[in-house]
């Protein structure tokens, strides 16, 4: 009766109990181990060898892939504590398939026969991939490298979980209550309300509760006018999970030896070196080349935009002797945003309630990509009342294509941070000859509702929702029926963020925002169903590039942090390594206390060690890609004409050739850079 023994097409969220964990794991990692144990002693020969292996492990994968995922949005103790029971089993599994010799030699077998040649393209790519990844899991190690090569890999699992929920209780574990109604002055009136729901409070009368959640952090930075309460919410954010047992310090120190030790163990000069070996870039030198050209326009134009809004800000205080510290910075440069461009943030969530923005998201892919999104709610089991669930079709015929989940609220006390995309089903050709839709988990962390408000969502909010859709649509609309190369499977890493920072750019299209005749556009006034007014959009469109040099600096500063952690081995501490990188890469170094990497999930706790670098690199191919709409015209006409090809090659494609092969396919040339730069406003 465990429900993660034998999961249909879509998980029963609805019975499926922390308990059940360690006993469906531990018999589906005994089935996996036995039959790996017969597969290996009699391995099928050609292609076929690789798809007893992915048959094999279906099981394990998508149970263990459930559990993960309700580790990152419903956690709870009872869960962590099953996750680490069998985490190690999971682990030492995985990585003995990885180091499989009996598999490695029947693919390589295959990759030097004689039916190599008249294998199909697809197949052979799926082959190299696995061929890559195998050696990269340590396949050519033996003996007592082998055995700490695997030893390595489980303990930095282990480190990796930690780290994560290290950073999600420490997160939540903080919060400064205010009761003075002068303390939050100046706040919007959606964000005291709600501070104040957070107290039990009233927006007007309060008590008013900040939190480190962004939603909260975020916003309280910018409106707060007390200095020194942005000072002590900012001290906190920089500075969580770096103390006490929620310490992150002594797993980050361990997780980069380890890394550099399996790097050796591979015969790699450092982790980054193996990051890139399986990446689009060439090389670590090519990616810092492109980081330091984009520092080399950037720094300049950020110090001027530094100098420029502390001239704003000793103006409007009346202290001409004043000096912007870190925490003032988000704060000013909201002031002399508004300014500039006559508009703030509270005067556009009106506008921008996520049913509304939903309705003119899915009016775009309809327009550009000829799918429709439609509501399924109540259809399939949710993990919180809060999630939504939607079919996706092709919009001419109805045919299904695939669905996803949707999770939108922030929820700090069950729910990490940040945003994401992930795999709930992927397409393929069942054994009975039919297709597997593919079916996703689209996760983001906005402003909930308060009352009977709906999301009313930041700007910046929607471009993350954009952000996720591109994710999904990459993985939904794959034509790709082998899952080792389906979706967003195969696709080198530094490319992964093609489609979906391609979405956010239709948050600056006119038609997709004001919408058309017959069509919605996703910004409307919550009550009054009034448009966004096109003077108000253009202001949207003209602040687009507002501080991008600083945003830009930022983003290299992290890459290049990054890369100089998993470079070659130093006696440096983390933080020297960050105090170093800064000086060249920042305008405002650091804190002495800052101690950002400590909730540095991406690279300790996510898939971007050595490849933070990849949001950039993936910015270019991006931008260019929009690029071609722009070129080709924004009538409906050209839109589906260009959304097509790109549908059927950047998303219909996937993994299933370089990326470098399919951007050439859909753009008729190869990527350059013009597009990003002028979209930053570093390129006239």
């Amino acid at each position: 009766m465990n429900p993660l023994l034998s999961l249909p097409a879509v998980p029963p969220f609805d019975v499926i109990q922390a308990d059940q964990v360690v006993p469906a794991i531990t018999t589906l990692v005994a089935q996996a181990t036995a039959g790996l144990d017969a597969l290996e002693a009699a391995m099928p020969p050609g292609f076929e060898a690789l798809m007893a292996v992915h048959r094999l492990f279906l099981p394990l994968g998508r149970a263990w892939g459930v559990v993960n995922h309700l580790l990152s949005v419903k956690n709870s103790p009872e869960l962590r504590a099953a996750h680490q029971a069998v985490q190690p089993g999971v682990v030492a599994l995985y990585a003995r398939l990885g180091q499989s010799a009996a598999i490695y030699q029947a693919l390589t077998a295959l990759r030097e026969g004689p039916a190599w040649a008249g294998l199909d393209p697809l197949k052979k790519r799926a082959v190299e991939l696995e061929l890559r990844d195998m050696r990269l899991s340590g396949v050519g190690l033996e003996g007592p490298a082998k055995e700490r090569f695997t030893a390595i890999q489980l303990e930095l699992s282990e480190l990796s979980t930690s780290f994560s929920n290290h950073l999600l209780d420490a997160t939540k574990a903080w919060s400064l209550v205010l009761t003075d109604p002068r303390a939050v002055d100046g706040l919007p009136l959606s964000l005291k309300a709600q501070l104040a729901a957070k107290a039990g409070g009233t927006a007007e009368a309060g008590p008013w509760t900040v939190t480190l959640d962004f939603p909260s952090y975020g916003p309280f930075l910018e409106h707060c006018r007390r200095t020194d309460l942005r000072e002590q919410v900012y001290r906190a954010f920089i500075t969580r999970a770096s103390t006490g047992d929620l310490d992150n310090q002594p797993l980050m120190v361990r997780i980069l030896a380890l890394r550099q030790e399996q790097a050796a163990l591979l015969g790699y000069a450092t982790p980054a070196d193996v990051s890139l070996a399986a990446k689009m870039a060439p090389g670590v030198a090519a990616v810092e080349a492109l980081l330091t050209d984009l520092r080399r326009v950037a720094k300049p134009k950020a110090e001027a935009e530094l100098a420029e809004l502390t001239a704003y800000a000793r103006n409007k205080s009346g202290d001409p002797a004043l000096v912007l510290n870190l925490w003032d910075v988000a704060f000013w440069a909201e002031r002399l945003r508004e300014e500039r461009y006559s508009y703030t943030d509270e005067e556009l969530r009106p506008y921008f309630a996520l049913p509304q923005v939903l309705d003119g998201l899915f009016a775009l892919a309809e327009r550009a990509f000829g799918i429709r999104v439609v509501a399924a709610d109540g259809e399939v089991p949710v993990w919180d009342p809060t999630v939504r669930f939607f079919r996706v079709q092709e919009a001419t015929t109805g045919a299904p294509l695939a669905a996803f989940y949707l999770d939108p609220y922030s929820r700090p006390a069950d729910k990490r941070g940040g945003a994401w995309m992930n795999n709930c089903l992927g397409r393929e050709l069942t054994d009975q000859g039919t297709v597997q839709l593919p079916v996703a988990y689209l996760v983001c962390n906005q402003t909930p509702p308060v009352g009977d408000v709906p999301s009313l969502m930041t700007f910046r909010e929607v471009e993350t929702l954009f952000h996720e859709f591109g994710h999904g649509l990459q993985h939904m609309l794959t034509k790709i029926e082998l899952p080792q190369i389906a979706g967003i499977n195969g696709v080198e890493w530094d490319a992964v963020e093609l489609p979906s920072q391609f979405m956010e750019n239709w948050c600056y299209d006119e038609a997709t925002v004001l919408g058309g005749v017959n069509r919605p556009g996703l910004a409307r006034h919550w009550r009054t169903g009034e448009p966004l007014p096109a003077a108000l959009f253009a202001r949207i469109r003209a602040a687009r590039t507002y501080r991008a040099a600083t945003m830009t600096l930022r983003q290299g500063y992290m890459s290049l942090l990054d890369l100089a952690l998993h470079g070659p081995a130093t006696t440096e501490t983390p933080r020297q390594v960050q105090e170093r990188i800064a000086r060249d890469n920042t305008v405002l170094p650091p804190l002495p206390e800052d101690r950002f990497l400590c909730s540095f999930s991406h690279i300790f706790a996510g898939g971007y060690a050595a490849g933070y670098y990849s949001y950039k690199w993936a910015e270019v191919l991006s931008a260019d890609a929009f690029a071609a709409f722009v070129e080709a015209g924004v009538d409906d006409a050209a839109v589906a004409t260009t959304g097509r090809r790109f549908r059927d090659t950047i998303l219909g494609e996937g993994g299933s050739r370089h990326p470098l092969e399919v951007f050439r396919t859909f753009r008729g040339r190869e990527p350059r850079p013009e597009a990003l730069l002028k979209q930053c406003g570093l390129l006239n």
